[in-house]
């Protein structure tokens, strides 16, 4: 479907990013009260980067003052300060290449496969955190901020457990079927959210956390029923999922990489087309840039809010099919595991656009899925990853504060060349 004609007051709706030279600059006044900040204002993708060294760079002096053998070296500092240096390069060197064995490439694995594994691990963290990004992202997008992820996991978790477990149906119709019905779960769960915005006006955040916590009372109730209780079982955890309904592995039992990473994908490609190709994309744009802008050119700022929240919800709805049909295979009490939460930070960390949600995904699953490792080889603390985590997006909600930390170079040569491009032109 082709996007419309724009006319002169939703051009000013949805005029492209905020501050890109594609669309006019908005008054913060002029957005919604619930409006986020636009993707344009979160930082370029060069800063994107700067970000993540940054990160890393904090990481490593975190890493170094917590090892005990720099301690011990750091004692007697001054009169051999080698060793403390080479105990630090050690501790840092040793630790974050065993965060990238872990989640890139293990050169020291027996086999080919083996040494692929880490990679497929960062794959199968990623495809949910692809799809609950997704769904924050696109809210972003349409200025709601869609913390319900969390709940929304759970629930379309719930719909597909159920219908992995208790029908027995063909092969095909059965997976098929059991996704679709946890995409419907985690719209309906999103959906709650967006017909209370739009009815009533409650703020989008307050009931989404509150049908956080709904959801995640309910599963704890469910597993302690007969309905979803397995048989033989004190411990609260669901029948596993009949065969003719899991996600299949795409390189066999060696590797738990599952076809849902092939739904997060496909899921990065509608948004996209969603957001820049067709009228409702438009419509949803044009709400989350100027909101009383968009009514006064005919636009239904309430129905936006309701498809949107029912969009959100499908797409976090993967997160949770691909949790309990793909990578677990059963329902229990922790399917999300602080998931939506992490589904925020990998939208601010991609900008609030599809491929940037996916890369960020990357990278926070080959955070967690590195971290194991490297806290099994090294000893380092997994928390280091979470700390990793918060100061990427730290760093990302703060540009000014990396554009301050970046080197100069590259503008001094700017600088040094403009006045011999002056006296080119004269």
């Amino acid at each position: 479907m082709s996007q419309p004609d724009e006319t002169p007051t939703a051009a000013v709706a949805s005029g492209g990013e905020p501050g890109s030279s594609g669309g006019p600059v908005l008054h913060p006044e002029a957005r919604g009260a619930g409006a986020w900040p636009a993707p344009s204002r979160l930082g370029t993708a060069g800063n994107t980067v700067a970000a993540v060294l940054l990160a890393l760079l904090v990481g490593a002096v975190l890493i170094v003052v917590s090892t005990e053998e720099v301690q011990e070296a750091s004692g007697y500092f001054f009169a051999r300060p080698q060793d403390t240096l080479a105990a630090a390069w050690t501790a840092v060197s040793e630790a974050y290449a065993a965060l990238f064995a872990g989640s890139v490439l293990d050169l020291g694995a027996d086999s080919p496969s083996g040494a692929l594994r880490p990679l497929t691990e960062t794959l199968v963290w990623a495809t949910p955190l692809v799809a609950g990004g997704l769904a924050v992202a696109l809210a972003f997008r349409t200025g709601l901020f869609n913390i319900g992820v969390e709940g929304q996991i759970i629930l379309a978790a719930i719909f597909a457990a159920y219908v992995g477990f208790a029908l027995d149906l063909p092969a095909g119709l059965h997976l098929l079927l059991a996704v679709v019905a946890g995409v419907v779960g985690g719209a309906l769960w999103g959906g709650v959210v967006g017909v209370l915005k739009a009815t009533t006006g409650a703020h989008e955040v307050i009931v989404a956390i509150m049908l956080n916590y709904v959801a995640r009372f309910l599963v704890a109730y469910l597993l302690t029923t007969s309905a979803f209780r397995r048989e033989g079982r004190n411990d609260p955890i669901s029948p596993p999922i009949l065969e003719t309904a899991v996600l299949p592995r795409l390189f066999g039992d060696a590797h738990r990489l599952h076809a849902g990473i092939l739904l997060s994908l496909a899921a990065a490609v509608f948004v996209w087309w969603l957001l820049t190709r067709s009228t409702v994309g438009f419509r949803f744009r044009a709400v989350g840039q100027n909101p009383h802008a968009a009514r006064t050119a005919g636009i239904s700022v309430e129905r936006s809010y309701t498809g949107v929240m029912l969009v959100c919800g499908g797409l976090a709805g993967l997160a949770g099919v691909a949790q309990v049909l793909g990578t677990e295979r059963f329902l229990a009490g922790g399917v999300s595991s602080g998931l939506g939460f992490d589904a925020i930070t990998v939208a601010l960390l991609g900008r609030s656009s599809p491929v940037g949600a996916v890369a960020a995904g990357l990278l926070f699953g080959a955070l967690r899925a590195g971290g194991l490792t490297m806290q099994a080889r090294t000893g380092t603390s997994l928390d280091l990853v979470v700390v990793l985590q918060s100061l990427i997006v730290l760093f990302v909600a703060a540009p000014a504060l990396v554009r301050a930390l970046r080197p100069r170079l590259p503008r001094r040569r700017r600088r040094a060349a403009e006045p011999a491009l002056a006296g080119g032109a004269r």
